[in-house]
């Protein structure tokens, strides 16, 4: 990938042969500073070669405002500045080197900025890991251990460089379009992608306002999280933007969000490589269910994260939340010269859950009088093609509806690209300044850089999004992230290890990997997760006697460690209201049993009491290799799979935290009462799921996966009916 012209030293360097250990934090600004915020940077390989990675270099750092050394033996000047044959010949040490040679050459040069006492060097080459051939890996592993050896810090190999706009310093060889110096409300970009972070960048001939442009290549030694940290305490910017693809210790990432969230930087993730291969050989529901690209957004919105679903909608949120304040109010308010565009906005609104409360009778009087009979005074507002015979009349309305407490936020729709259209954001500005709000832009016209979109951007309390969709997520987004501040530090009550220690001893003493429904519900009783009542039997006499005991109606199911999904085989039979049906259940049930192949290890029949109706839900958790114990809550029964309506989120949870996740379910109507059925007494089923999520964390390194399903639920009385739970 580099084609530069640096001439290697001939002296003798004793290579460091230390081999790459994963990091368990991130790096302190402090750290990154003489890298990232250099008063000096050198060009190594600089050159005067049209199209060669050192001239390109050397050409965006024109505009640098500190100092740049261009280091090459081949020259002893390139235009205005002296050419040095090395770094350690320059007349001080620079903070940063960016070098722009060939992979050959890279590792000697690293070594020198080492030695020299370099702050961080920038490398470009490529060819390294990304290739999967075992001598790239290990040219790449030995700049690790350089890296980790010396201190010096090393953004690449494989990247496109970094951007300050405060210094304007463009270590890039790209030819990039230049980024002023940042204004208030800036956006830091990170991004594993070179060309789609410099690719957002370009925002800033749209308005936005950008401090840095931080790449991260092979990410050998500075990656993403320890560029999300740096920029949670940087005041140059207002919210992070970035674009991840994966790394193989989240962790450390979800660490520097938690740091973003400590010092209240909103940090907006696109998350590319959304497979979910990972769950296809899970043996429960929950691991089907929680496949990494949602295992992903559960530990990024746990660390307080925004994630949103498309890379076009990454740059216009986060500039939203670099400009919002906190909202006042949970309501939108809609206003719209377009009777459609207001039913679009009215249509995803209800999609993302922001209310939309109609005005006071105060604000509603005042609308009335300046919007025809034709048009629409409630919310969301109409006023209609009028405007353009009376321009104030918008401003008036949108100020009307701005000082009703009920909203938070307005959104006006725009739909026409043209001159007058320009002014609507400079007065929705005012207006939201003046009453402490703020106000959206959705820019529905495909003149995507008409009049006013530039002023849009620019301005303090407007935030400009081109899609109906992406702005009602940012505010639902606004709000979610309004309750987690005020919801304050949530803290999980402490199993007693009595109870730890009794569950261990049951797990171990199972019959097998896959604990037996039986033996599953008597681990998760000792957390106090209510289940049914059972007996096990060998004979259909056995179960008639059991049925006599329990009390009809009952229900019959195979007990075997290698039948975990028992509707599927056939040997589950319900309520059976006598002797009979007991009889005849127990023959079948044990006939299908009988089919399966291989044939399975048969404990026995469990006799259950069948349980009234209710609404059923699933509740598990999966140990999962990358973030550890996940609980998963949905809709149960058997069309969990297909219904996929669920929520997830890194175990243990508080019961506060387990309803904010009841309350993610679309399906959460059912549980406040529906067509008759009792309302579920929600704090309840909360504090299940907590004490289930706190046994899946206190057996993180014994249980794989378990599942509660159903959780059958009417009113107050909750019970598991089945449960499995898969050992490590």
């Amino acid at each position: 990938m580099a084609t530069g012209e640096y001439a290697v030293p001939n002296e003798n360097v004793n290579r460091v042969e230390i081999m790459q250990t994963k990091r368990t934090g991130v790096y302190s600004r402090e750290q990154l500073t003489r890298l990232l915020h250099p008063e000096s940077i050198a060009v190594i390989g600089a050159s005067t070669r049209t199209g060669s990675f050192g001239e390109r270099v050397l050409f965006n750092m024109q505009h640098y405002a500190g100092r740049a050394y261009p280091v090459n033996a081949r020259y002893q000047t390139i235009g205005d500045h002296t050419c040095y044959p090395n770094v350690r010949d320059l007349p001080e040490v620079p903070d940063c080197a960016v070098i722009t040679a060939a992979r050959e050459a890279v590792e000697e040069i690293v070594l020198d900025c080492a030695s020299a006492g370099v702050g961080g060097a920038i490398i470009f080459a490529s060819g390294y890991a990304e290739t999967a051939k075992e001598d790239r890996i290990a040219q790449q592993e030995r700049l690790v251990a350089i890296a980790r050896e010396t201190g010096l810090r090393i953004i690449g190999p494989n990247c496109i460089g970094v951007v300050n706009a405060m210094l304007d310093s463009r270590v890039t060889f790209m030819d990039i379009t230049p980024i002023p110096k940042p204004q208030r409300h800036a956006v830091g970009i990170i991004s594993q992608s070179g060309a789609l972070g410099m690719a957002l960048a370009q925002g800033v001939v749209r308005g936005h306002s950008v401090s840095h442009v931080l790449t991260s290549g092979n990410s050998c030694d500075v990656d993403m999280a320890d560029f999300v940290n740096y920029l949670a305490t940087d005041p140059a910017c207002d919210s992070i933007a970035c674009v991840f693809e994966g790394m193989a210790t989240p962790e450390r990432l979800l660490l520097a969000a938690e740091n973003a969230w400590a010092a209240n930087k909103p940090l907006v993730i696109f998350k590319m490589a959304t497979g979910e291969q990972g769950a296809q050989a899970a043996m429960s529901h929950t691991g089907s269910l929680a496949g990494s690209h949602e295992s992903y957004r559960a530990m990024f919105k746990s660390a307080g994260a925004v994630v949103v679903d498309d890379f076009e909608s990454l740059l216009e949120t986060a500039a939203f939340f670099a400009k919002a304040p906190p909202p006042k109010a949970r309501g939108a308010a809609i206003v719209a010269a377009s009777g459609g565009a207001a039913i679009m906005a009215t249509d995803r609104a209800e999609q993302h859950g922001v209310p939309m409360p109609q005005p006071a009778p105060d604000v509603r009087a005042i609308l009335e009088s300046r919007i025809p009979e034709f048009g629409s005074s409630r919310n969301p507002c109409d006023v209609t093609a009028q405007i353009l015979s009376d321009p104030e009349s918008l401003g008036v309305c949108a100020g009307a509806l701005l000082s009703d407490p009920q909203y938070g936020v307005l959104v006006s729709p725009l739909t026409y690209g043209y001159a007058p259209a320009a002014k609507r954001s400079l007065v929705y500005n005012e207006l939201a300044k003046q009453h402490g709000k703020m106000a959206c832009v959705v820019w529905q016209t495909e003149w995507q850089d008409g009049p006013g979109v530039v002023e849009a951007n620019e301005c303090d309390r407007v935030a400009l999004f081109r899609s109906m969709s992406a702005c009602f997520s940012a505010l639902s987004a606004w709000q979610w992230r309004a309750d987690k501040l005020a919801s304050g530090p949530q803290h999980v009550i402490t199993t007693p290890p009595e109870t730890i220690a009794q569950a261990s001893a049951l797990i171990a003493a199972a019959s097998g990997k896959t604990l037996t429904e039986r033996e599953a519900k008597a681990v998760l009783a000792l957390y106090g997760v209510p289940v049914v009542g059972e007996s096990l039997a060998q004979t259909a006499d056995d179960a008639v006697n059991a049925a006599a005991a329990l009390g009809y109606p009952v229900v019959l199911k195979v007990e075997s460690p290698d039948l975990p999904h028992k509707t599927e085989a056939g040997v589950i039979r319900l309520n059976l209201r006598s002797a009979d049906e007991v009889r005849a259940g127990y023959d079948a049930v044990m006939a299908n049993a009988g089919k399966v192949q291989p044939p399975p290890h048969i404990n026995g029949v469990l006799v259950q009491p069948m349980v009234p109706q209710g609404i059923e839900m699933v509740v598990g958790a999966r140990n999962d290799p990358l973030f550890g114990p996940l609980i998963v809550v949905g809709l149960g029964g058997i069309l969990v799979e297909v219904l996929k309506d669920t929520a997830m989120a890194p175990a243990p949870v508080t019961p506060f935290q387990a309803e904010a996740l009841l309350r993610q379910l679309k399906g959460v109507k059912l549980l406040e009462g529906f067509r008759g059925m009792p309302a579920v007494d929600i704090a309840r089923l909360a504090r299940i799921i907590s004490d289930v999520s706190r046994f899946a964390a206190d057996h993180r390194d014994t249980v794989a996966e378990l599942d509660i399903n159903p959780l059958i639920c009417a009113g107050d009385r909750i019970t598991a009916v089945d449960a499995l739970i898969v050992t490590a």
